[in-house]
């Protein structure tokens, strides 16, 4: 895509935005935490319940489910099999991950990839929490993954690859860490039209 704006800029206010939330999940339950259950009074990010069943959300503590900042459900869509690796890019606090996990179970595993680090230690909070064997969250970036080449059965991501300003870089990463006949499920936002200039130069219209 045109250089319209500073990667670096755009990288690091949404690094910054997360981790904000991130930080306030992890903020809320320190103080909030009661018995053996931990609730976070204020929602700080979207609401998961418009996007997954109530199946799929059970078991899940509110850390996962109110910071779901997704569009979509990718696990929903991608028919994912039993022994199968799965990547997740942008897996914020793990939710699609944990999902992911559930489908390919113990023979396989799930890969959260996150920029942000207060993100990266809430899912593996998160993960504790629900007793996840089967997971692994890795700080790095979508346009140099830290992966190896043909490891990973699918790629799932859930309105994350709109945040970045290089996003054929991001594909071109996809194919290189993909399998052989891999595949890729992405839930995101898209425009039909063309992104008036002041818009694509904003860093917080990122």
């Amino acid at each position: 895509m045109p250089k319209s704006v500073d990667e670096e800029k755009v990288k690091e206010a949404v690094r910054q935005r997360y981790g904000e939330i991130a930080s306030r999940v992890a903020q809320e339950e320190a103080v909030s935490c009661c018995a053996t259950s931990c609730c976070v009074p204020e929602k700080v990010g979207g609401s998961a319940a418009g996007l997954y069943s109530p199946e799929e959300l059970a078991g899940l503590p509110s850390s996962v489910t109110d910071v779901t900042l997704g569009c979509g459900n990718p696990t929903a869509i991608a028919g994912l099999k039993p022994g199968e690796v799965v990547l997740d890019l942008g897996s914020g606090g793990g939710i699609d991950v944990l999902l992911a996990a559930r489908q390919v179970g113990p023979t396989g595993k799930a890969i959260g990839l996150d920029m942000t680090r207060e993100m990266i230690d809430l899912a593996q909070k998160n993960a504790q929490k629900v007793g996840a064997q089967n997971v692994e969250f890795r700080l790095g970036e979508m346009e140099d993954m830290p992966l190896e080449e043909e490891s990973i059965d699918v790629i799932i991501s859930n309105c994350v690859i709109n945040l970045s300003p290089d996003k054929d870089r991001v594909f071109a990463e996809a194919y290189r860490v993909l399998k052989p006949g891999g595949r890729m499920v992405i839930s995101d936002l898209v425009t039909e039209g063309h992104l008036p200039s002041a818009v694509r130069q904003s860093v917080e219209a990122w």
